[in-house]
């Protein structure tokens, strides 16, 4: 039997948006890039920082030096470490607070504009005042993500679970030290789903319906 496919929501009462935070190897991105088609809305991955550069006026690689895959924590260190107790580091515009503080306006300037898809980057804090928002948090079964994460990185079993161990552990320094929820936690987002249990395509479909649901967006004729 043919799965159904309701048609794609439309909407008149101003843009919305779905953050979805992810476990390295769950399939977040997959999920959000699928969502995003699915909705016809903006996808914002590293996208982001790239946005930032352009508002700001700096280089992209500034912004790369703190995002959350870039050994976060040693670059937030390091900013606090030569300053400490220097009273013009709040005023500096290279420093890690400020940088985030960039980022989120760029966040928050794609969400005003036009409905879209943020992946990570504590967006659903940084949008957390946002009228039509919904936070996503994506699992996976440990081996599922394993096995994907040497599949798409082309790497053995070990530097696999390297990955997962550190990738997850930046993530979650990110957005602990930015964001008042604590990362991958269940009281932190508005729905958390495990991918293993339906598998890619069907997880998309759930949070599709949750966010017809809770975005109250009427499907088109």
């Amino acid at each position: 039997m043919d799965s159904y496919n309701p048609p794609t929501p439309r909407t008149t009462q101003g843009p919305f948006v779905i953050c979805i935070g992810r476990q390295l190897g769950s399939g977040g991105r997959q999920i959000g890039r699928a969502l995003a088609q699915h909705f016809g809305i903006a996808y914002y991955d590293n996208e982001i920082l790239t946005l930032a550069a352009k508002h700001s006026g700096m280089s992209r690689d500034v912004f790369e030096r703190t995002d959350e895959h870039k050994g976060f924590l040693r670059s937030v260190l390091g900013s606090f470490t030569p300053v400490m107790g220097d009273s013009e580091f709040y005023g500096n515009q290279m420093s890690t607070a400020n940088l985030f503080n960039l980022q989120s306006a760029a966040i928050r300037r794609a969400a005003q504009e036009h409905s879209c898809v943020f992946i990570g980057r504590a967006a659903d804090y940084v949008l957390r005042t946002h009228p039509r928002c919904i936070s996503v948090f994506v699992s996976a079964n440990r081996q599922d993500r394993i096995h994907r994460v040497m599949e798409g990185q082309n790497v053995g079993q070990h530097a696999a679970i390297r990955m997962i161990d550190a990738g997850d552990r930046q993530r979650a320094d990110f957005y602990n030290f930015y964001a008042m929820g604590t990362w991958g936690a269940a009281d932190t987002y508005n729905l958390l789903v495990n991918s293993s249990t339906l598998g890619i395509e069907q997880t998309v479909d759930v949070i599709r319906d949750f966010a017809v649901r809770a975005l109250g967006l009427q499907p088109l004729a």
